[in-house]
């Protein structure tokens, strides 16, 4: 595995050597129209993929298929799609082929964990 978070150098450490990531320190990056993520951990062989999301108030993500289980995490404001709505304290999980649009009505902060990319049905905007 290569395992990395892309923003942080964890030079110097043994390879068994627990990883301290301080989110602060992690820039946002951004994925599409209103949405923002911090790469907390991937790894680029496997598509291991750990992250923050940030939406925006209205702010979508497009029609798009799990490969494998997703799971989330709203740490703050309301995330939904066509199967329900959470708000801040509740998990949500999808099982591989789940395909839907995800929206957050009045924003939100979401940690998300994923075992293999998304397929988008669309380049993102």
């Amino acid at each position: 595995m290569a395992l990395e978070t892309p923003a942080l150098k964890h030079l110097g450490l043994d390879a068994l050597a627990s990883r301290y990531v301080h989110a602060d320190d992690v820039p946002w990056e951004q994925m599409c129209q209103g949405v923002e993520m911090k790469v907390l951990v991937r790894d680029e062989e496997t598509g291991l993929f750990t992250g923050l999301f940030r939406l925006a108030p209205g702010a979508v993500v497009p029609d798009h298929v799990h490969n494998e289980i997703e799971q989330t995490y709203v740490l703050e404001g309301t995330f939904a799609d066509q199967d329900g709505v959470a708000k801040a304290g509740d998990f949500i999980w999808r099982p591989k082929g789940n395909r839907h649009e995800a929206y957050s009505p009045d924003g939100c902060v979401i940690l998300g964990f994923f075992l293999k990319p998304n397929t988008f049905f669309k380049p993102l905007p």
